[in-house]
């Protein structure tokens, strides 16, 4: 099946708040932009486990393949979802409280042996490597992915040149 006869949602993308959203939503924009079917859900690992459980399980049985979860402060929603499924799980420590998100990074990442969560940066740039690296996971199945991802890393290789080359022009050489 090519990606686009994909008609369920590849990726699920879980929060544990909506004050979650701004930043989670960088990786849907992502997921957007190569096309990839996804689902997006406010889902607590302390305040709803039942429900957090339930979503995960039904991502998988209509085909899901990445999880993609965020969550701010004890940031366990992460954890909570892998230790419940095989699939791979990405999580996003979203920053905010009186940390600014370090402990988030510190319970995501911090996993025990068995249970691993592949954790992206803190906040809206982590949110946004977490849907290329969905994407990148889900390239090994959909070649159309593999060469969407290595037109957009020239893209942004070009980018670099460009702007470069603008330095040059205002008058910054090279020292």
């Amino acid at each position: 099946m090519t990606l686009t006869e994909q008609k369920t949602p590849l990726v699920g993308i879980v929060m544990g708040s909506d004050s979650d959203l701004e930043k989670m939503a960088e990786a849907a924009k992502v997921l957007e932009d190569f096309e990839v079917p996804f689902e997006i859900t406010i889902s607590s690992a302390h305040r709803s486990p039942e429900r957090t459980l339930a979503w995960t399980e039904k991502i998988k049985a209509a085909g899901g393949q990445v999880i993609i979860a965020g969550a701010g402060r004890a940031a366990h929603l992460a954890g909570v979802i892998a230790a419940h499924t095989t699939l791979p799980v990405i999580g996003v420590p979203v920053d905010g409280g009186p940390l600014n998100g370090v402990d988030a990074l510190y319970a995501t990442v911090q996993m025990p042996p068995g249970i691993p969560v592949g954790t992206m940066a803190i906040g809206s740039g982590g949110a946004r490597n977490a849907g290329i690296y969905a994407v990148q996971i889900l390239a090994l199945q959909y070649p159309e992915l593999e060469a969407k991802l290595q037109a957009y890393k020239t893209k942004m290789s070009d980018g670099v040149a460009e702007k470069a080359a603008r330095l040059q022009e205002v008058g910054y050489q090279n020292y």
